[in-house]
């Protein structure tokens, strides 16, 4: 697990999205931060409401297909869908609508050839 840094500011969430209670769009804002990137667990529940959050609220939004996940899932009729279905299909969702969709190292790369 990954600690913050010293004096690194934490913004901790109770629910499915990192914007409701909390102060982290106030944060963003007010350190003049227009970029997020997001990361984590699950792809069709905290991650992509936190996405579709930032995206609407104006912020230069890139979600990472390798740094988040999901878990199968079964539906009211019963068919399951696998963890990697479930996680693309999220994706395909959120791309171009809400955030840019890319890998770690395109992030990398795009920020890298800016510089």
């Amino acid at each position: 697990m990954a600690n913050p840094l010293e004096g690194e500011t934490v913004i901790q969430k109770k629910v499915n999205s990192s914007f409701i209670g909390t102060n982290l769009e106030e944060h963003l804002r007010s350190n003049q931060i227009d970029t997020v990137v997001i990361a984590g667990l699950t792809t069709p529940h905290c991650v992509s409401t936190t996405t579709r959050m930032s995206g609407n609220l104006g912020f230069d939004t890139y979600l990472i297909s390798d740094a988040t996940a999901a878990f199968g899932l079964t539906d009211q009729n019963g068919t399951y869908f696998d963890p990697e279905t479930i996680h693309r299909l999220s994706l395909a969702t959120l791309h171009d609508e809400f955030a840019t969709v890319m890998t770690t190292e395109q992030l990398i790369t795009k920020w890298t050839s800016q510089e």
